[in-house]
Parts: structure tokens; C-alpha cells; sequence
């Protein structure tokens, strides 16, 4: 792993962000967007603030994986990704960067989100906000790294896009948004266990209770942490030096 490296790429893709405005739109405002429609679609504040914690875990996630995972795709379908990879450029200094590029504008579509539903939607927090911004930013990351780990199966954005439903519904429906994981058949129950999701939505519950920051919390949030640092590092595993 080379820093130097690392950061150039991250300069090489926010450059190239610059200059989309209408991905950056997507990344950063689409969320926000949603939250202030389901505020005025439900026009019952109890019953947002139920649900805008949830929509703020999910929607982040969903929003990177997509952009990660298309974005980095072009790259290979335009034959710049096999340029650069044919430099000492290594797989994970390339992932790394990418992954710093779209993580920066994680924290810009986190920060936006979230000061619009405190502010403007009058969202109210039991707790503190910090953990709330912890897990939303950490749930925003590992849309990205499993966005950029899926890329590297897909040979046509098509397939990208066909890699949602596989990877992201399912942690959506297990994670226990809609049904407790624990009133779950045995089998789903299990598989629940091992999805990242899960313990994401698990510590936004957590934070936006107000509870003791307990072992839970942290275990919830270890788990996402190193989900991430997992799909990076099976990402840059399975990055092919040559396109197909």
C-alpha cells in the first residue's frame, strides 16, 4: 500500500465528480430528498420519527452502493481502470482510493441528511447525535466498499444494477426493519446473523434510543467496520489487472 498512491486516486476521482453534477446530486441530495417526502406523506411527527432513523440507515447505503458500483464499472468498461492497473499501481491502493473519494462524499450526503431532519423536520434524539452520525457515515461506507467489491463481477452496468437486489434487499428484509430478527424463522434468523445490515440498523436503534453505549453499540458498529475493511480487501482480491 502506497499513501501517495491512495490520495492520488482519491484527487483523480473527486476531479472527475466535479465535473458530474447530476452524480453528485444523486449521491448527496436523493436521500434528504426522500426524508422530507416521507415527512409530509406521513404528517404525523411520532410517526417519522420512527421511521426516519430507519430510512437514514438505509437509503445511504443504497444511494453508494449503486454510484460506487456503476462508477466503478465505467472505469473498466472505458479501459481506464486497465490503464492505471497496468502502472505500480496496486489493487488495493486503487480500491483505497476510491473508496476515500466516495467516502467524502458519504460524509456530504450524511451531514446533509441529517442537518435537514434535525433542523428543518425537527427530528428529535433521545441521545446524543454523534453516534447517530457514526452509524449513519459507517452505513454510507459500506454501501461504497460492497459497491466496489460487486463491480468487479459485473461486465455491463446492466449487471451492476442487477447486483441490488441480490445483495442489498436481502439485508433489508433481515435486518429486522420490518420483522424483529428474533420472531424470524430459525433459518432467516441465522442468515440475519451474518449480514452486515443487520447490526447497522441494530446500532441506529441503539443511538437514536439514547441508550448506554454498552458493548452492543460497539459490537454493532465493530462489525460494520470490519465488514468494511473485509469487502475492500476481497474487492482488491478479486480486481483483474486486464478487462475481458
Amino acid at each position: 500500500m502506497n499513501a501517495t498512491i491512495t490520495l492520488a486516486t482519491a484527487r483523480r476521482i473527486m476531479s472527475q465528480l466535479r465535473n458530474d453534477r447530476r452524480t453528485v446530486a444523486l449521491m448527496v441530495l436523493v436521500p434528504t430528498l426522500v426524508i422530507v417526502l416521507l415527512y409530509y406523506v406521513m404528517d404525523d411527527q411520532r410517526s417519522f420519527a420512527a421511521w426516519a432513523p430507519v430510512l437514514l440507515c438505509v437509503f445511504p447505503f443504497l444511494v453508494m452502493f449503486l454510484v460506487t458500483s456503476i462508477g466503478t464499472l465505467r472505469e473498466r468498461t472505458s479501459g481506464t481502470l486497465e490503464r492505471l492497473m497496468a502502472s505500480p499501481l496496486a489493487q488495493l491502493d486503487l480500491l483505497l482510493g476510491y473508496g476515500l473519494a466516495f467516502g467524502v462524499m458519504a460524509c456530504l450526503q450524511v451531514a446533509l441528511a441529517l442537518t435537514v431532519s434535525l433542523t428543518w423536520l425537527d427530528m428529535r434524539l433521545a441521545g446524543s447525535l454523534w453516534p447517530l452520525v457514526l452509524v449513519s457515515l459507517l452505513n454510507a461506507l459500506l454501501g461504497t466498499a460492497l459497491g466496489l467489491l460487486c463491480s468487479a463481477f459485473a461486465r455491463t452496468e446492466f449487471q451492476a444494477v442487477q447486483f441490488m437486489p441480490v445483495v442489498m434487499i436481502p439485508q433489508i428484509l433481515l435486518g429486522g426493519i420490518l420483522v424483529p430478527r428474533d420472531q424470524m424463522a430459525t433459518v432467516l434468523e441465522w442468515v440475519s446473523n451474518v449480514l452486515p445490515m443487520s447490526y447497522a440498523i441494530e446500532a441506529m436503534k441503539l443511538a437514536v434510543m439514547g441508550a448506554d453505549l454498552n458493548g452492543d453499540f460497539w459490537r454493532d458498529v465493530a462489525v460494520v467496520a470490519g465488514s468494511i475493511l473485509l469487502a475492500l480487501g476481497l474487492g482488491a482480491a478479486t480486481l483483474r489487472r486486464r478487462t475481458p
